[in-house]
């Protein structure tokens, strides 16, 4: 609409440039998109998915959306929700991981003990179907941590299917089998529930026939 663009991340694309890649981005992409359809259109960065993990990814066409989604994202975002694709059984049909993460010098994320340096990370966790090794499993955050989700897979001894710097041993979908599928959150412009969706991408289908349903 005239505030807000939402596109269908796929996996591998940066949704900003950084210090390596400024071109190739979904930024780049859906600004090019927005100014050939409306002169002088912009758009402006509200939240960020990993560069390997697709789906929902949101973008504000002025600032005054931008900051009043920014401003107050944490308040405002009802529903993080993401379909993961891990390696091996989960510990339980459903729970919840909580952690504080860290980061080392090479940008390496993960679970350490409480303290300055840890940022608390918390994990909800379903399993919707299991298979050939795999299980699938509706994820929802409860906060927006980098690598998140890959490090507490980890943590419970499944890592997501294709995430070998998070241990795992497969990659059936040649990707990281991370999908952002739903975004759900209050429109600050009429305080109603906004809800966003991306359906499940195809290498999920194929690994979990029918899970689309």
């Amino acid at each position: 609409d005239r505030d807000l663009i939402a596109v269908d991340k796929p996996a591998g694309l940066l949704s900003m440039g950084n210090e390596k890649e400024r071109t190739r981005t979904a930024y780049r992409m859906v600004s090019d998109y927005v100014k050939a359809r409306e002169p002088g259109g912009r758009i402006f960065i509200v939240h960020r998915l990993d560069r390997d993990t697709s789906g929902v990814l949101v973008f504000a066409k002025n600032e005054r959306m931008k900051r009043a989604l920014q401003d107050h994202w944490e308040a405002l975002v009802q529903q993080r929700g993401y379909v993961a694709a891990v390696e091996g059984d989960l510990p339980e049909p459903e729970g919840t991981v909580r952690s504080y993460l860290r980061e080392t010098a090479t940008h390496l994320v993960y679970s350490g003990p409480r303290g300055k340096e840890g940022r608390e990370a918390v994990t909800h966790y379903r399993v919707l179907a299991r298979g050939k090794g795999f299980s699938l499993v509706e994820v929802t955050i409860d906060t927006g941590r980098k690598n998140q989700i890959r490090v507490h897979m980890q943590d419970l001894g499944c890592p997501v299917a294709g995430d070998r710097q998070y241990g795992a041993q497969s990659d059936p979908m040649g990707r990281l089998a991370l999908h952002a599928h739903v975004l759900r959150f209050t429109d600050p412009r009429s305080k109603k529930t906004l809800e966003l969706k991306a359906s499940l991408p195809l290498g999920f289908q194929k690994l979990f026939p029918g899970a689309e349903q």
